[in-house]
């Protein structure tokens, strides 16, 4: 199966509410919305078919509190095992990435009401715990005062410690510590980066 995550905010093919969730995928070119309706639970929509599972692991790469998902019956079309929720003060969450793109926290602050609505992915290290992804959800956090937030422990990339040995490089030690920039500044620096990294992983392999 081929799938790609929908990373804008306006998709005529998503609903926005989906879009904020970055819930909207293309599986070998069809699109599914895939929308958190609570803590661990997500709704399936798109064109039925049997090996979904693929599409829900990818998902819950992004989002791994999520174990139970429905279609839209609300008939179960599956469920992993669940998942146990901390909480973590933000001081004790470094921050795996640099910066964070303006249109994407306005777009957040649009659903995001309170802290325990930000459940994280993090692994942990050095006392701490490392954020894999939310970034965006995280410095909302600093941003508006809140002092913990939910996560989950899940598993470091391999090029995670790389991420976080630049961040500390730059003095990002929390979330408040990332820079908020443009839409076209972040995709210059922030994509950028990536992209220079990864290309030169693929050159020493």
């Amino acid at each position: 199966m081929e799938l790609v995550r929908i990373n804008t905010y306006e998709d005529p093919r998503f609903s926005p509410a989906v879009l904020r969730q970055h819930g909207g995928f293309l599986a070998d070119g069809e699109p599914y919305e895939l929308e958190i309706v609570s803590s661990s639970e997500a709704v399936v929509r798109g064109k039925a078919r049997p090996d979904l599972e693929p599409l829900l692991e990818e998902f819950r790469f992004y989002a791994p509190h999520i174990t139970r998902f429905y279609d839209a019956l609300g008939n179960l079309l599956q469920a992993f095992a669940p998942v146990e929720l901390l909480r973590i003060p933000l001081e004790q969450i470094q921050p795996s990435q640099f910066y964070v793109d303006e249109d994407k926290l306005a777009a957040v602050r649009t659903f995001i009401t309170c802290p325990d609505e930000i459940i994280v992915p993090v692994s942990p290290w050095d006392g701490r715990y490392i954020s894999l992804d939310g970034h965006t959800r995280l410095y909302l956090a600093a941003a508006s005062g809140w002092t913990v937030v939910r996560a989950v422990v899940d598993e470091a990339g391999d090029y995670t410690m790389d991420f976080v040995r630049e961040a500390q490089r730059r003095k990002i030690r929390c979330p408040g510590d990332m820079t908020l920039l443009n839409h076209q500044d972040y995709q210059k620096l922030w994509d950028g980066y990536c992209d220079d990294y990864f290309a030169a992983k693929d050159n020493q392999g």
